[in-house]
């Protein structure tokens, strides 16, 4: 049973939980047995995902989080604390992506993206370890991009971010690992949600990147949220500051 269910009596965190990855992962997590805190900065996409859990007999609430507030973050985990419990499981996915060649990105553009992908994973990352370190376990897993590897076109923010997503992954599992914590990330590919709509409706341009995936697909969110699965579960007891490319081979091409 255990094995069907391995996060059973844990608590997880999941932010951006509203849509696309980040509800399949609150899903998935719920549906390994965690009792599911589904942030999002719109209170509704958060509690349809919540509700979607508790249909199929999960356990989950919703939370409201915007995550470039501080303040927000604080609150959050303290809300999660006081009806579920102090989080066990934090995945850190919310994150925006804005599409414009560097000499139109204003200072503003820049510091809504690092802020959004990097200083709140910073900051719910603080805010969630010294709950799991007294506990001596806890998993905190990043959604870092295949851009923390490469450079991307037109996408500079998205890009710095994802890279220094990689780099703080590796800090924090280096501090923390001997405390009991793993801290992880996942580096998704091309997944098929709403956000890639466009991209995927282009016939051209989805050709040429199925082209360069080995496994002939684009990924679907659940390839990630088994992924994540398997980081916030004991299984990766002894994964420590790893960037999983879950990418169809992508970066093997």
């Amino acid at each position: 049973m255990e094995a069907c269910r391995p996060l059973a009596g844990r608590v997880a965190l999941v932010t951006g939980a509203g849509r696309g990855l980040g509800a399949a992962i609150a899903e998935a997590l719920a549906g390994a047995g965690a009792a599911v805190a589904c942030a999002a900065r719109a209170a509704a996409a958060g509690q349809a995902t919540a509700d979607a859990i508790r249909s199929r007999g999960g356990k989950a609430v919703a939370v409201a989080l915007d995550v470039t507030r501080s303040e927000a973050v604080t609150a959050a985990v303290a809300e999660t604390a006081r009806v579920l419990g102090d989080v066990d499981v934090l995945v850190n996915n919310a994150g925006v992506v804005l599409d414009r060649p560097t000499l139109e990105v204003s200072d503003a553009d820049w510091d809504t993206v690092l802020t959004t992908n990097l200083t709140a994973m910073f900051r719910l990352a603080r805010a969630v370890a010294p709950a799991m370190i007294a506990r001596g376990h806890g998993k905190i897993v990043n959604t870092a991009s295949m851009l923390s590897f490469q450079g991307g076109i037109n996408v500079p923010g998205y890009t710095a971010s994802k890279s220094a997503i990689a780099g703080l992954t590796k800090a924090l599992a280096n501090e923390w690992a001997s405390a009991g914590l793993n801290v992880n990330a996942v580096a998704p590919g091309y997944v098929a949600t709403a956000n890639t709509e466009a991209i995927r409706d282009d016939a051209e341009r989805s050709e040429s990147i199925l082209a360069r995936i080995p496994a002939g697909r684009w990924a679907q969110a659940a390839d990630i949220a088994g992924a994540v699965l398997f980081l916030s579960s004991r299984a990766s007891d002894y994964v420590n500051g790893a960037i999983l490319p879950v990418d169809g081979g992508w970066l093997a091409r």
